[in-house]
């Protein structure tokens, strides 16, 4: 049994992660590297430090605690600089910035205390028709605390939903089904070789488990979500091999397309690359058309 997991952020009041008010809770660690993620905070299993330059009063505090001297400013006018091949995210600096510009995004949490949270908002969860999604990063990369906070909300009747790439091996993906009600299932890119150029890892194991859950009968409990990703994963040749694809499994009913919008700001926080060229949302009418795509083969579609 495992008592301690790493999360990143717990979302109250979320109406977009299934049915009813819902409690999002954030889980850290991801395999895949997702171009366009729009939580760059959460793919790494471990703490990062975020910088918001927009509020930085350039005091300077930061950089005279900082025991690696990470943290540097070449005058008093200028602008914070971290060097991120020293820092190793220990958060002091976090701690002492009045001005919260530097923050520790992560933090280890045990399974009672994440019950405590999920369970003041158990009033909103009986009113609407809610309860919990486990979301991240990629909830299954931390499968052994995700399969005991999972049993604890069965244990106290609040609904489950689990918000997911399905990269897991089989038997850590078939761990978790009995303790989920409902899952947020991602499909991004039906060709194998461009899954592994703009993703990191192959499809291999999304569509593997995918069919685990329609051929156990759970297809109904599936609403799949498809990231519009303008010259990625919104072409024709991807957009015919996503509708033939879910067309085989016969069973699922409900699609959420999520269309691209530019997160740069978060990446230049933390420092690291944004591989997206620079380009705006898909147009309304490309949204349009894909939604007609779906719903041909007799999916509801949300965008």
């Amino acid at each position: 049994m495992v008592n301690n997991g790493l999360i990143f952020d717990i979302k109250r009041y979320a109406v977009h992660d299934g049915p009813g008010i819902r409690t999002t809770v954030f889980l850290k660690g991801c395999p895949l590297k997702c171009w366009w993620c729009h939580n760059p905070e959460g793919i790494p299993h471990k703490p990062v430090l975020m910088f918001f330059e927009y509020t930085c009063m350039k005091c300077q505090t930061c950089a005279r605690v900082c025991p690696n001297g990470a943290i540097t400013f070449e005058n008093e006018n200028s602008t914070l600089h971290i060097n991120r091949q020293i820092c190793n995210n220990c958060g002091i600096c976090s701690s002492v910035c009045p001005t919260e510009s530097l923050r520790l995004v992560g933090r280890d949490i045990t399974i009672k205390e994440l019950m405590k949270e999920i369970e003041k908002d158990i009033l909103f969860y009986d009113n609407s028709g809610g309860g919990v999604t486990f979301s991240g990063g990629e909830p299954l990369f931390q499968h052994q605390f995700l399969i005991e906070a999972l049993k604890e909300c069965k244990k106290r009747d609040i609904h489950t939903v689990l918000d997911t790439s399905g990269y897991a091996p089989e038997n850590v993906f078939s761990s978790v089904l009995d303790y989920v009600d409902v899952f947020l299932y991602d499909l991004k890119l039906a060709d194998n070789e461009e899954h592994i150029m703009y993703t990191g890892v192959s499809n291999v194991l999304i569509i593997n488990n995918l069919r685990l859950l329609v051929d156990t009968g759970r297809g109904k409990d599936v609403i799949l979500r498809f990231p519009i990703i303008p010259g990625i994963t919104d072409t024709e040749k991807n957009i015919d091999g996503i509708v033939e694809f879910i067309y085989s499994l016969k069973s699922i009913r409900e699609i959420d397309l999520l269309p691209f919008h530019d997160v740069s700001e978060k990446y230049n926080r933390l420092g690291i690359e944004y591989k997206m060229p620079a380009q705006g949302a898909p147009s309304q009418e490309k949204l349009q058309y894909i939604k007609r795509r779906f719903e041909e083969i007799g999916l509801y579609v949300k965008i």
